[in-house]
């Protein structure tokens, strides 16, 4: 493996959940690759570079390169299933792309300049920490930036509001108006305003 976005997979015939299991006991990841209308095909990497790769936020929201057997294979990280208690990965789920097809996944959001809203006094709170986006796979971002920095006490973010890459639109705005969900909120800190006045009203009638 070059880097944590080429992998070296092998074809695997030996199928079922015996044969998973003794592959995992010589410490390798059961896969499968599909997609682009040809037939799936059972693969076998190995864990200590699935591990190492799984731990950095872009391999889920990059293109992968899959050397399977000699032949490279661009493709993304459909599903991952991990060990519920121990650092294994159990097995791996690839889509193959076409570079002329869309392909449709989630990128992660990272919100920037923070720090200016709660100088104004502002806690911020999240809705989402993803976005569903649509292009081409030349075009896929390894995260979309969300800028909190014009945010004001009590306004909110949507997905309108937020700046996709050239290229690049938004699965749930494609559906319509009534899908422009909530990105970030600007929330007033507890014990603000509308808790002051709410004393100063009691303190009126007493």
């Amino acid at each position: 493996m070059t880097d944590i976005f080429t992998l070296d997979a092998e074809v695997r015939t030996d199928l079922g959940k015996g044969a998973s299991r003794r592959l995992r006991h010589a410490n390798k990841v059961p896969a499968i690759l599909y997609g682009e209308g040809k037939d799936p095909v059972s693969l076998t990497l190995e864990h200590r570079h699935v591990f190492r790769a799984q731990e950095e936020e872009a391999f889920y929201s990059h293109v992968l390169t899959l050397n399977v057997d000699g032949e490279k294979v661009e493709c993304l990280l459909k599903d991952m299933q991990r060990h519920p208690f121990k650092p294994l990965v159990m097995h791996l789920d690839f889509l193959r792309v076409d570079a002329t097809h869309d392909i449709h996944t989630n990128v992660p959001v990272h919100f920037i300049n923070e720090e200016a809203v709660a100088k104004k006094g502002a806690v911020l709170a999240h809705h989402i920490n993803e976005i569903a986006i649509t292009c081409l796979p030349g075009k896929l971002p390894e995260f979309i930036e969300v800028d909190c920095a014009d945010l004001e006490v009590g306004q909110t973010l949507h997905l309108s509001d937020v700046k996709l890459p050239e290229g690049v639109t938004s699965d749930e705005l494609a559906k319509g108006e009534d899908h422009d969900q909530a990105v970030v909120t600007a929330n007033a800190p507890k014990g603000g305003s509308d808790d002051e006045e709410a004393a100063e009203e009691v303190a009126t009638e007493e």
